[in-house]
């Protein structure tokens, strides 16, 4: 039997790592002139945690972990017979893998309040799990990598973490839309329409309006309970056409007899005033439709989508005024925003952006003629490695052909041979991979000539 992997989960070899580091660190390091500070939690939250966070459609996808032992000692087997699966499921399994980063980061918060200084920033770098149907850019493990502000309901947040966001895809030389919307505006859309208490059904459907479109959006929505009047008084909103701020200014007058629906328009208005005079690289746009799915967002809603490959958002945030309440906290104000590393690979890929140096193998190899001669290349390889050289060096006296081969594979921009005649002078003979130039030299010299 062939050994294989779970779908939607993928194995990455060398060449794949350096290029994922690559990611990894540009977002860290951006993290860190933002002044976030690093978490980790663990793979694992209790189902408790993790459930009736992220809305009926999340709850699904959640990977549940079967208790340990004799699971099914204390079970009635009339649950399964009877086909009570949701309460069969609640009894065997007490644990799951994480969804995301932000709702275990809320159970951190609401642990560790007495040692954390509000407002608390952290960024959080860990591979999370959904039970989803595997597909071009969509994976069932994959990474997040958070930047989280807790402890403040000011707006100057969202404006950072908008500057942060253009600073990163920058970097990476992606470029990218942002999108914003305001859950006060859903808000405030379900009451003009007349139906406040079905807020959630009109942002789960309306999310999907990129991929479905508006007349199945509008099917799914009498499904679910909406009057023909009802959608009818929707479809203007979801229209709304012009400049940014003619939008605002639009969304502004249809809102008007929402308090709610105002107050989330001043948000958007006050974030992007801001943020266009400070300046901002990547495109800034209003999407009302934007409701990214999840229950817990309260205000901004923010999402990045790449301008020069088709594939879904590859990073998204939000505010969430109340996360941090069901877990004994309220009152904690939060905003947050995920990049997406695995879709920022596969743009990345698709688009031929990595650097030569996201891709760089080893700087020199040394050759090995035999014993006398590695123990002499050994000497030398500490040398260079205590200067950051990345070095390594053939194991074996294999034929020449073998070791240029494994040199190549490697990546290395130089091979380095001590024969018979560099080991009597205590020398190195360096050759350049890329033009065959060779030069003798000291381990000093060679030192200087592989960092300059």
């Amino acid at each position: 039997m062939k050994p294989s992997i779970p779908k939607g989960t993928r194995d990455f070899g060398p060449l794949e790592m350096s290029r994922r580091n690559y990611i990894f660190d540009t977002i860290r390091e951006v993290f860190r002139i933002y002044g976030f500070a690093p978490i980790e939690t663990p793979a694992m939250e209790t189902l408790q945690t993790l459930m009736g966070k992220y809305g009926e459609e999340g709850d699904k996808l959640l990977f549940k972990v079967l208790n340990s032992g004799d699971f099914c000692r204390d079970i009635d087997p009339a649950m399964a017979a009877e086909g009570d699966y949701a309460r069969l499921g609640a009894r065997i399994c007490e644990k799951g893998l994480r969804y995301d980063l932000t709702v275990p980061f809320a159970r951190f918060v609401v642990m560790h309040r007495d040692q954390l200084q509000m407002p608390f920033k952290r960024y959080q770098m860990q591979p999370v799990w959904r039970a989803d149907r595997p597909q071009k850019g969509r994976y069932r493990e994959f990474y997040q990598c958070d930047a989280d502000i807790v402890g403040s309901d000011s707006l100057v947040n969202e404006i950072e973490l908008l500057q942060m966001a253009d600073e990163v895809f920058a970097r990476l030389g992606i470029r990218v839309a942002i999108k914003l919307n305001n859950r006060k505006v859903l808000a405030g859309i379900a009451e003009i329409i007349g139906e406040p208490d079905k807020l959630i059904d009109i942002t789960v459907a309306i999310d999907k309006i990129d991929k479905i479109g508006l007349e199945k959006v509008e099917e799914e929505l009498a499904e679910r309970g909406l009057s023909a009047d009802a959608i009818e008084r929707l479809r203007p909103m979801l229209a709304i056409s012009g400049s940014l701020d003619q939008r605002l200014a639009r969304l502004a007058e249809l809102l008007a007899p929402s308090e709610t629906g105002t107050l989330g328009v001043a948000e958007l208005r006050e974030v992007v005033d801001t943020t266009a005079r400070l300046g901002l690289r990547a495109e800034l746009d209003l999407d009302v439709s934007l409701a990214r799915g999840l229950n817990y967002y309260t205000g901004t809603i923010i999402e990045v989508k790449a301008l020069d490959v088709a594939i879904g958002s590859i990073s998204g945030g939000g505010r969430y005024d109340n996360l941090t309440g069901v877990f004994g906290m309220p009152g904690l104000s939060g905003v947050g925003i995920s990049f997406g590393a695995d879709r920022i690979y596969d743009v990345l890929t698709a688009l031929d952006l990595f650097p030569a140096e996201a891709l760089r193998g080893v700087d020199v190899m040394f050759v090995n003629f035999g014993a006398a001669e590695a123990a002499a290349s050994m000497a030398m390889l500490k040398e260079m490695r205590a200067a950051g050289i990345s070095a390594d060096i053939y194991p074996d006296a294999a034929k020449m052909k073998k070791q240029m081969t494994r040199a190549n594979a490697l990546g290395a921009r130089y091979t380095a041979i001590v024969g018979e005649s560099e080991l009597a002078e205590g020398k190195v003979t360096l050759k350049e991979m890329a033009t065959g130039e060779q030069t003798l030299c000291t381990i000093a010299e060679a030192i200087n000539r592989i960092k300059a």
